[in-house]
Formats: structure tokens, C-alpha cells, sequence
């Protein structure tokens, strides 16, 4: 899903935006000879993510410019640890260094708050899926630091798979076809590799979206008796998914419950960054 030329395209238009006409701090105060050493250290434990990324933000910005990764992505770093050390130009590293920094620190939030509802769930056999309320042009970037903390992908995009949501049925149902033959009608226009998910928010939904043949239903803003009533009711006929109002307080629950997939687009729209820092000295004149 990140591949080398994803990165460069993304990360050139950041760094791009940061510095359109040049850095005319760096230019102004620091010799173009002056040569530098930065050492990307935690403030804060957690689990990397984005450390191509942030390679990708140097090495755009001046080829001289050397990066050595000291850990990779999805390992686990304590407080105090040196994730990478970062050579060249000095006004190539403090041009590049917010760019970095802000991919890095943003990925490996997501990548760490995804390990913690992981290691909730421990021992349920549940996996933890993210959703596509990702941010604008970061999703590839954003589903990957998933990844680095144990997750699971949704559908990436529109494209990949048929999910049926609550307007979707609205609007079918509103033309006065049941959500069945809705299902059966959708399902005969369908190659037979794509999967079907229905979201239905009653329990009496179920029977019906059942009836249709999906693949896979989810289950969303349940109460903890109606996700158990709900798995009951599915009865392994198809992969039971969770969402709604999933937090690391309340996700052991749900897992219990029986569903086979939770998913939350709070690992991705409101994480916070993690602390790092990249401390840097100055060589030459």
C-alpha cells in the first residue's frame, strides 16, 4: 500500500507547502557550507511508524543529505530512545526537519494508540480494523501506521468493496424495494470476487440483510446486549463487524461480545501525535 513513489509524491507536496520560495531563515543565518548532525529521539514511549517517511523528507530535500533508521517500523521504542540519526547540509535538515517530524510523530500516534486496542483484545481472537475517516491525501499513509500496530484494513477506498450503509438503504427503501431484494439486486450486478458489508443499526434488520446473502454485517452504535443478541442472531452466517463509539475503555467489552472485527475511525482521526524530537548540532563554519 506505501510504495516508495506514494511517499516521494505525498512528502514533495509537504514539503512543497512548507517552503514554496526556499527556507529564508536557514538561508539568511546558516553558511551553505555548514554541515549537520541530527538525532531523532523519544520524548515518549510507543510504536514506530512513518520512518520512511520521514527518511523520504530529507533525502527530497537535499540528495546529500544521509539518514540512518536505527529501528524500523512497528517496533517498540522507550522513552529517551534514538530512532534515527540524520547527516548533510545544515540548511537541508532544518528545512526538512518539520516536514519529518509531523509525518513521523503523526503516524506513530496512530501506529501506538492502534497497539493499545490490540493488547485489549488479546485472546478474543477479535481484530481491529480501521475506517475510511482518514485524513485527506494521508489515507495510504495513515493505513500503514494501522498496520504497524497490529490492525487491520477496511476497504481502502470506494473502489474495493460493496458496503451499504444506513443512506443506502434509506434511499432503496424510500423506492419501495425491501432491503432483501435490495441485497439480491445488488449482488446480480456483481463480479462473483466482490464482497458485500450491510450496516444496519436494529436488530431487526438482521434476518433481512442475512437473507440477502451478505458476506459481512456490521452491527453499529449496538448496546453490549444487542452486539451479543446480534452475534446470536448472525449465527456464523456471515464476519460480524462493531463500530460505534469504540474506545480503549470500552473495546474488551465489545470483542466479548462474540463479533469477529471492531472497527474504529477514532485510531485515525483523532489520535494524538507522539513526542519526538530531533535534536540537531551544527559542524564547520
Amino acid at each position: 500500500m506505501l510504495t516508495d513513489s506514494h511517499i516521494d509524491r505525498v512528502v514533495q507536496l509537504a514539503l512543497d507547502e512548507d517552503a514554496p520560495w526556499g527556507d529564508i531563515t536557514s538561508e539568511t543565518f546558516i553558511p551553505a557550507e555548514t554541515q549537520a548532525t541530527a538525532v531523532l529521539n523519544a520524548r515518549e514511549p510507543g510504536i514506530l511508524a512513518g520512518a520512511e517517511v520521514f527518511a523520504a523528507a530529507f533525502r527530497l530535500t537535499d540528495a546529500a543529505t544521509s539518514v540512518d533508521l536505527h529501528m524500523a517500523d512497528g517496533d517498540h521504542f522507550t522513552s529517551g530512545a534514538t530512532l534515527a540519526t540524520v547527516s548533510g547540509p545544515a540548511r537541508a535538515l532544518l528545512r526538512a526537519e518539520r516536514i519529518g517530524l509531523n509525518f513521523c510523530q503523526r503516524l506513530s500516534g496512530v501506529a501506538t494508540a492502534t497497539r493499545a486496542f490490540v493488547d485489549a483484545v488479546h485472546g478474543t481472537g477479535v481484530h481491529i480494523a480501521d475506517t475510511r475517516k482518514t485524513t485527506p491525501g494521508l489515507r495510504a499513509f495513515e493505513r500503514h501506521a494501522m498496520q504497524c500496530g497490529g490492525g487491520r484494513n477496511h476497504r481502502f477506498s470506494l473502489s474495493d468493496a460493496v458496503m451499504a450503509k444506513d443512506n443506502h438503504l434509506a434511499v432503496l427503501t424510500a423506492r419501495g424495494m425491501s432491503i432483501t431484494e435490495a441485497i439480491n439486486t445488488a449482488r446480480s450486478r456483481l463480479g462473483h470476487t466482490t464482497s458485500i458489508e450491510v450496516e444496519v443499526d436494529r436488530l431487526d434488520q438482521i434476518e433481512p440483510v442475512i437473507a440477502g446473502g451478505v458476506d459481512i454485517i456490521m452491527l453499529d452504535n449496538f448496546t453490549l446486549d444487542d452486539l451479543r443478541a446480534g452475534v446470536e442472531l448472525v449465527a456464523r452466517r456471515a464476519v460480524v463487524e462493531a463500530s460505534g463509539n469504540v474506545t480503549l475503555a470500552t473495546v474488551r467489552a465489545i470483542a466479548e461480545t462474540g463479533v469477529d472485527v471492531i472497527s474504529s475511525g477514532a485510531l485515525t482521526h483523532s489520535v494524538r501525535s507522539l513526542d519526538l524530537g530531533l535534536d540537531m548540532a551544527l559542524h564547520g563554519a
